[in-house]
């Protein structure tokens, strides 16, 4: 589903991907593990193609990310690939649920887009994937009315709506409480599992890494410095990639909170 091959990338002199390898399946919840400046922004950001990676080869969703450079071969790309950002990048002033129609613009046409018109299909595919993420009962709420945990789960739905192969989400909970956090997280592990769709994560948090990851991909200085399982991360390891592992983020404080179980759905038109 996704190979990263040497990958690199400058801004000026400043090498931010060093030759990255990144490999990851079909169904696959990979996280990304490291400090501020580590390169995981700027990962993402090419796998989506927001920045043009200077070397290197890399196929996502079966296209060929870096040849692949006419405006239909991006229109295809992101049709396949989703986002989950960091702060939320929703509307405050719409609804929710057309927040998350707009997950649907890559499949209506133009004018459809602008005047905000879409099929009946697509209001309900909404609407489930409303469902899936614990917000049904907000469907018709004004964006802006919600608490920063629901605007990050309307994220999450919006990119569920798409319908994509590979959903790339760059820090999604890095502005919320753990309780909120580890639910956001649940959400989207869940809709992994069970849509068969690949997720790339960016993280700080070692804590939340080891309890959703299926593999944690430590990030250091634009380079990989580890490649595992969960259970096979070493402290030795996360030390080098922390620099020492003092203050480490998302090791302390959280043994306290129980990891939220996100009920299971039937199957639903997100997956058709």
């Amino acid at each position: 589903m996704i190979a990263l091959r040497g990958v690199t990338k400058r801004f000026g002199d400043n090498a931010v991907l060093r030759g990255v390898d990144l490999e990851a399946k079909a169904g696959e919840f990979l996280v990304v593990l490291g400090p501020s400046g580590a390169g995981k922004s700027t990962l993402l950001r090419c796998m989506n193609r927001l920045a043009q990676p200077d070397a290197g080869a890399m196929t996502i969703a079966g296209l060929d990310v870096i040849a692949g450079t006419r405006a239909a071969d991006l229109r295809e790309l992101r049709r396949r690939v989703a986002m989950v950002f960091q702060h939320h990048h929703v509307v405050p002033r719409l609804s929710v649920v057309k927040n998350v129609l707009t997950g649907r613009l890559g499949a209506v046409s133009t004018w459809s887009s602008v005047l905000q018109l879409f099929r009946a299909a697509d209001v309900a595919l909404a609407l489930e994937c409303l469902d899936r993420v614990g917000l049904a009962d907000k469907a018709d709420a004004r964006t802006d009315s919600l608490s920063g945990g629901q605007m990050q789960r309307v994220g999450i739905a919006r990119a569920l709506a798409q319908r994509p192969q590979v959903i790339l989400a760059d820090e999604p909970v890095a502005s919320l409480d753990p309780h909120t956090a580890r639910q956001a997280l649940g959400y989207l592990k869940q809709a992994c599992r069970e849509l068969g769709i690949t997720v790339v994560c960016n993280l700080h948090q070692v804590d939340y890494a080891k309890e959703f990851g299926d593999r944690i991909v430590g990030l250091s200085q634009g380079r990989v410095l580890f490649d595992r399982l969960p259970g096979e991360l070493t402290e030795a390891e996360l030390n080098e990639l922390y620099a020492g592992g003092a203050g480490r983020p998302g090791h302390a404080g959280l043994q306290l909170i129980e990891p939220v179980i996100v009920e299971d759905k039937r199957k639903s038109a997100c997956q058709r």
